[in-house]
C-alpha cells in the first residue's frame, strides 16, 4: 500500500538512536552471514533452525536434533533477525529506520529494546495460535517492526511523513492516514486469508503488543496523541509576516534588503 521514506520528527530525549541502529545492523549482518556469505545448505538450515515453527512449539512435531540450534522458546525471538530475500528485509528495515528512533526516544534505549522483542515474541505467538500445526518456518522482523508502527502512532499521529502510496507517488501526509489504513489492511487480511503464505497473524500479534506496551513503557511526562505538527523540511512554509506589522521576511540566508529612493 504504501513505503515511508522520510519524517522530520526530531529526537528529543536521546542523542542517538543507538538501539535501532544496533537492530538494523544485526538483521543485516545476520542475512549477509546465512545468505550470502553461506551456502544454501547452511542458508536452509538457519532458516529451520532459528526460525519459528508452531508445530514444533506446540507438539504436534519434532525437529530432528541436528536442525535444533536454540531451544524451541528461543525461537519466539530468533525468528525475527531472519530474512531470506533483500526486499523482505529492506523493507523490514526501512519501517524500523523512520519510525524506530521516535518511539525509541519516547521509551529510553533499554525499554525499547524490552519493547521490540515483546513485539517479535507476541507476532509469533498469534502466528502459532491461528496455524498451530504448521510446520513452515515463520521468518521476519514484521511482527516487531508492527509493533513499533503501532507505538508510533500512538505517539506521534499528527507528524507528517513522506511516503510513497501504491510504490509510485511521493506524498506528505498526517501518520495517522498511511498507518490506520496499513494496520486496518493487516487485520482484514488476517481475517480474510488466516492460512496465506503472508504471516498476517504475526503482524496483528505485533500491532496489539506494540499498541498495548507504548502506554506502559513510554517515559514520564510523554503524552501519547501529540497534538504537535511536524512536517518533513521539504514542504515547509514560512507564514508571510502581515502587512502594517513592520517587518519584511526574507529567505534564509538571502543578502540585506537595498532601500531604493
Amino acid at each position: 500500500m504504501f513505503i515511508p521514506l522520510h519524517d522530520a520528527n526530531s529526537l528529543k530525549y536521546i542523542k542517538v538512536q543507538y538501539v535501532t541502529f544496533g537492530l538494523i545492523l544485526v538483521n543485516v549482518a545476520v542475512w549477509i552471514v546465512a545468505g550470502l556469505a553461506a551456502s544454501q545448505v547452511f542458508s536452509d538450515e538457519t532458516v529451520v533452525g532459528l526460525g519459528y515453527i508452531p508445530a514444533v512449539v506446540f507438539g504436534y512435531a519434532d525437529l530432528e536434533p541436528g536442525l535444533v540450534l536454540v531451544p524451541e522458546d528461543a525461537t519466539y525471538i530468533t525468528y525475527a533477525f531472519i530474512h531470506t530475500d533483500f526486499l523482505h528485509l529492506a523493507t523490514n528495515m526501512l519501517f524500523l529506520w523512520v519510525f524506530g528512533d521516535n518511539v525509541e526516544d519516547a521509551l529510553g534505549h533499554f525499554r525499547f529494546l524490552v519493547f521490540y522483542l515483546a513485539c517479535a515474541a507476541a507476532g509469533a505467538l498469534v502466528h502459532g495460535v491461528f496455524q498451530p500445526a504448521s510446520e513452515a518456518p515463520l521468518i521476519g522482523a514484521s511482527g516487531a517492526v508492527s509493533g513499533v508502527v503501532a507505538a508510533y502512532l500512538l505517539l506521534h499521529p499528527k507528524v507528517r511523513v513522506w511516503v510513497l502510496v501504491f510504490f509510485r507517488i511521493p506524498l506528505p501526509l498526517p501518520a495517522v492516514v498511511p498507518l490506520v489504513l496499513w494496520i486496518g489492511q493487516q487485520f482484514y487480511m488476517l481475517f480474510l486469508d488466516p492460512q496465506g503464505g503472508i504471516s498476517w497473524g504475526a503482524h496483528v500479534g505485533g500491532i496489539i503488543a506494540g499498541a498495548i506496551l507504548v502506554v506502559f513503557f513510554r517515559r514520564r511526562g510523554v503524552p501519547l496523541f501529540d497534538r504537535t505538527v511536524v512536517t518533513p523540511q521539504a514542504v515547509r512554509h514560512k507564514e508571510a509576516t502581515p502587512v502594517g506589522q513592520g517587518a519584511v521576511e526574507t529567505a534564509p540566508n538571502a543578502p540585506p534588503l537595498r532601500w531604493g529612493r
